[in-house]
């Protein structure tokens, strides 16, 4: 098994950057259809989870936008052969030293890249590094 396929990563990394493009917008049609359409996937929020894909559009429609200035860091992409990868981030936003973590499990699935699982959390002690 090849892992970090230049070319699985580049294609990983363009839908990350999509999605995380549609996050930022507040588009919710958009952020869920980057998620695999069925009632297995997972994702644990900071204060919330959903279990399939019902659950989640319910849930985003009903959320208010991210606030302004979001910035992630730390990005690492793992790709594990031609149809799998990891994708782990670390995000914070201006005015507040609360750093969060996000990890995403991406597999390649016939409409494309997916989001088959993810986690969001925001730990109680962390700081946005001065730099």
């Amino acid at each position: 098994m090849e892992i970090n396929r230049p070319d699985v990563v580049a294609e990983v990394s363009r839908a990350f950057a999509a999605y995380e493009s549609a996050l930022v917008a507040g588009e919710p049609d958009r952020i869920v259809d980057f998620f695999w359409q069925s009632p297995e996937t997972v994702r644990y929020g900071i204060a919330d989870h959903q279990v399939g894909i019902e659950e989640q559009r319910t849930w985003r429609w009903a959320q208010a936008p991210l606030p302004a200035g979001r910035r992630l860091r730390d990005t690492r992409i793992t790709t594990f052969g031609i149809d799998y990868a990891v994708v782990n981030t670390m995000f914070h936003y201006p005015g507040s030293t609360i750093v969060g973590r996000q990890s995403q499990t991406w597999v390649r699935l016939p409409a494309g890249w997916r989001i088959v699982a993810a986690h969001v959390s925001e730990p109680a002690a962390s700081a946005v590094p001065s730099s």
